[in-house]
């Protein structure tokens, strides 16, 4: 009767030793998602007269940043989240801000010319002399008073989508 229960003791430990090594294993390998590892976070900093065109910012996070003068002609900013950003004076010229959500940024005087802002959320934002000459806008959610404004001077087609602005804005 000892030998069967020093054995089963035996076996206990053995398995328990392996659960708890295996645990080990896992916690000891886990890694970040991908998603995670190149996720972009600017947010307070200032990037001010930077030079990001072309660069690939998808899912770029630059909360209350200051973006004045700031060149993103032609950046891949897809789903990236600029809620409370400053793009005063900022080129965005064929840059990809699908999806993006933007609620709350200063965009006065930004050069938007041929971008895509298709289903960008765009409420509470300031365009005030920004030129958007061949935006698409289709699907973005802005309000009343900034789709007036932005339908005044709506113009163009982009070349990407082929979408005429001012249908993009649903302009009367």
């Amino acid at each position: 009767m000892q030998l069967f229960s020093i054995s089963l003791m035996r076996r206990s430990f053995i398995v328990l030793l392996a659960i708890a090594l295996a645990w080990l294993w896992v916690l000891l390998g886990a890694a970040p998602a991908l998603a995670q590892a190149k996720t972009i976070n600017y947010s307070n900093t200032n990037l001010d007269n930077r030079d990001f065109a072309n660069v690939d910012l998808v899912g770029g996070v630059f909360v209350a940043a200051e973006m004045r003068g700031t060149n993103f002609a032609g950046a891949n900013m897809k789903g990236a989240i600029l809620t409370k950003g400053n793009l005063l004076g900022a080129d965005l010229t064929g840059a990809n801000l699908e999806n993006a959500l933007g609620d709350r940024v200063t965009f006065y005087k930004a050069k938007l010319t041929n971008a895509i802002l298709i289903g960008a959320t765009l409420s509470s934002s300031i365009f005030e002399e920004a030129d958007i000459t061949g935006a698409d806008f289709t699907d973005a959610i802005l309000d009343r008073y900034a789709l007036a404004q932005l339908c005044k001077r709506a113009d163009g087609v982009n070349p990407a989508t082929g979408i005429v602005t001012r249908e993009s804005l649903g302009c009367r």
